[in-house]
């Protein structure tokens, strides 16, 4: 029974998942670590910033957590025998550390754990809604790690069952066994040839696996480039851990191996979170708001049906990445692997989040192929039933946002906005675990378009930032993309314009860079309305 000085915080219910079994209760004495995010101090209107892109510093001030908000957590953990663990970045990231006993969280939050049994592994869970006291329910936005299931998938696809396997293709693109490097690929799309990304930062966020430096060092010299600056950031404890070239290594190196050919100029920073929801929000916003690195674009290949996300963890990410836009930070995010479906429990249509965020760029995936250095076709990625698909569909958490609004027929924020090589018959060649193959799948979508934003943001000496209004914006039918026409993901079939198979389309990238060096003035950042 909920104690009468506590409330429901909104958004926060849960259900275990489909397919596990309780185990029994959490051990009471087990120690955990959870994130308690709060409010900004004032609203965040991006519009109200006119596209001024704002310090750390300026940010903290205006519209981090207030002071005296964080002092009410402070005493609140003090009261329920809990542990704060300090943070630098408290007020920045608006978000407090605590650690405690299961049994003393349960009291504190009015919640019961269990541990669960199921497929992708033992969990610790709760059922129904976290409850905060009444004098914090005016300063909580969410209340992260009680709970630590596997919340997001990696979305990327080897060419055949293992790395190591180049079958499964029924195409021209498998007759022609066709597989490229990153740097061809940003060829074919005419990608920027005369900088390097020197001077920006690429954070990219990982939930598993991890790299060894000597396959950094041998792949780009098999490209012939300078390898780039790779440093590693801890979060809630991840690691950078490199097992085989089957786990999710082909993830993490796919990521650094093609931002980094793209722009190996640029530093790229790898933040390492365990796959939970908190561990997921804490990667992000550390990233979003670290200081020391800097970040000009962030890189985001892991999501999942919004289905299988909190209302708290969606709306709590999604105002990160409003922070990231008033930073000057773009965000690029894999749009999904699994079509329209986006391989949801029930079969129903459904984005993929974070991508469906209306504030990060959703990177949706084709099937590329070329000759003689030039593009001869390019379609939605679908490899059929028993393959992979360009994620894409509407959001039923986020409205239409501004950008979109010329778009008919829907009352969702749209996915995605932009797309790129994906189909894993028409991969890329990728060095893992000391062992090559070929890998696809919209994971290599958001790192291409990292790179080429970390391009772009060198050519024009500037951060395009929140991009999404500039590019929507841009004259068709010669706004800097290839507009695919044709293949489906499922429910949803390409067609002139946007569409929720690949967006606007594929790159021009020296198309983009003169268009985007004169902006329309319609470009300014729209505020973005969510509901609820």
């Amino acid at each position: 029974m909920t104690e009468q000085n506590k409330i429901a915080l909104p958004g926060s219910q849960r259900a275990a998942l489909p397919g596990a079994h309780v185990v029994g209760p959490t051990d009471p004495n087990q120690l955990v670590e959870i994130s308690v995010v709060l409010k900004q101090r004032r609203e965040l209107q991006l519009n109200e910033l006119q596209g001024r892109i704002l310090s750390h510093d300026e940010f903290a001030s205006a519209y981090g957590a207030e002071p005296e908000h964080v002092e009410r957590v402070h005493a609140f953990a003090r009261a329920n025998n809990l542990d704060v663990i300090p943070q630098s970045d408290e007020v920045a990231r608006r978000t407090v550390k605590l650690q405690g006993t299961v049994a003393n969280l349960e009291k504190a939050f009015a919640v019961t754990l269990y541990d669960y049994e199921h497929p992708r592994g033992r969990y610790r869970g709760r059922t129904g809604a976290i409850h905060v006291s009444t004098d914090l329910a005016d300063v909580v936005q969410g209340v992260f790690g009680l709970d630590n299931r596997p919340q997001a998938s990696p979305h990327y696809r080897f060419r055949g069952p293992s790395f190591h396997d180049r079958v499964g293709a029924s195409d021209a693109a498998a007759a022609a066994d066709i597989s490229y490097t990153p740097v061809q690929v940003a060829q074919l799309y005419s990608f920027p040839q005369d900088v390097n990304g020197a001077g920006q930062t690429i954070g990219i966020i990982e939930l598993d696996g991890g790299y060894k430096p000597a396959d950094i060092t041998n792949y780009f010299k098999s490209l012939n480039l300078t390898a780039p600056k790779v440093t590693n950031v801890s979060v809630d404890h991840g690691q950078n851990s490199p097992s085989t070239p089957d786990s999710a290594d082909g993830e993490v190196m796919l990521d650094i191996e093609v931002a980094g050919a793209v722009a190996p100029g640029a530093h790229i920073v790898v933040y390492f979170a365990p796959n939970t929801s908190q561990g997921f929000q804490d990667a992000v916003s550390t990233a979003v708001h670290d200081a020391t690195n800097n970040l000009s674009v962030i890189s985001i290949s892991w999501g999942g049906p919004e289905s299988s996300w909190t209302t708290q963890s969606m709306q709590t990410m999604d105002q990160v990445a409003q922070e990231a836009a008033a930073l000057g930070i773009t965000i690029t995010v894999a749009s999904g692997d699994d079509g329209s479906s986006d391989g949801s429990d029930d079969g129903s249509d459904q984005a993929d989040f974070p991508s469906s965020s209306p504030h990060v760029l959703g990177c949706g995936g084709t099937s590329l192929v070329s000759s003689k250095g030039v593009i001869t076709s390019e379609t939605v990625w679908n490899d059929g039933a028993d393959g992979g698909a360009s994620g894409g569909g509407f959001s039923t958490t986020f409205a239409q946002p501004d950008y979109q609004s010329a778009i008919t027929g829907q009352t969702g924020r749209g996915v995605p906005d932009v797309a790129g090589d994906a189909d894993p018959n028409t991969g890329y060649n990728i060095l893992v675990d000391g062992e090559t193959g070929v890998i696809g799948g919209t994971s290599a979508v958001a790192p291409l378009w990292a790179g080429l934003i970390a391009l772009l943001n060198q050519k024009l000496n500037t951060r395009l930032g929140f991009i999404n209004p500039a590019i929507y914006a841009l004259p068709e039918p010669h706004n800097g993309f290839n507009d695919i026409t044709e293949g489906d993901n499922g429910t949803y079939s390409a067609g002139p314009g946007w569409d929720a198979t690949t967006g606007l389309g594929s790159p021009i990238g020296t198309k983009l860079a003169t268009l985007l060096a004169t902006p329309p003035a319609t470009s300014t950042p729209p505020e973005q309305g969510t509901n609820s």
